[in-house]
């Protein structure tokens, strides 16, 4: 293995991604391995671990794997295209516009329910310091550092 390549335990580690899902996401075609070593080992580039980064980015905000693989497609084609402001090139930049607008909708739905998700633990907070005959020892232990 030279230096250019990663076995999958180091690709796991650096993006926090388990084997199991590095595989999986293999084994329907997001992110196919670079190179084979002899033994057969999978091997990455620097690129595969960027286009999974990529791919664990999208995941919280609830992008399917064909969506993924959608804008994986796009963002090869835009890399691999001229800049020459050809038609395909502006399509390509406008589908990536929609991504990036619907991004940015769901990390606003995502703000929303933290913001209640953060009421509910504070109003429970509070529920537990008055609960009659709750002894001060208690009530200590149940607040925030």
């Amino acid at each position: 293995m030279d230096d250019e390549h990663m076995q999958i335990g180091e690709v796991a580690a650096r993006t926090e991604l388990s084997l199991r899902t590095i595989r999986h996401y293999e084994e329907v075609g997001l992110v196919i391995p670079s190179a084979r070593s002899q033994g057969g080992f999978r091997l990455y580039t620097e690129a595969d671990v960027a286009r999974l980064m990529v791919i664990r980015r999208m995941k919280p905000l609830g992008f399917t794997l064909d969506e993924m693989r959608d804008l994986l497609d796009i963002t090869d084609r835009l890399d691999a295209a001229p800049s020459d402001g050809s038609v395909e090139r502006e399509a390509l930049l406008e589908r990536m516009r929609v991504y990036e607008q619907t991004a940015a909708r769901k990390i606003e739905d995502l703000r929303t329910q933290l913001t209640r998700a953060e009421d509910f633990a504070d109003t429970l907070r509070t529920r537990l310091r008055n609960v009659p005959g709750e002894d001060t020892a208690a009530r200590a232990a149940a607040a925030p550092a």
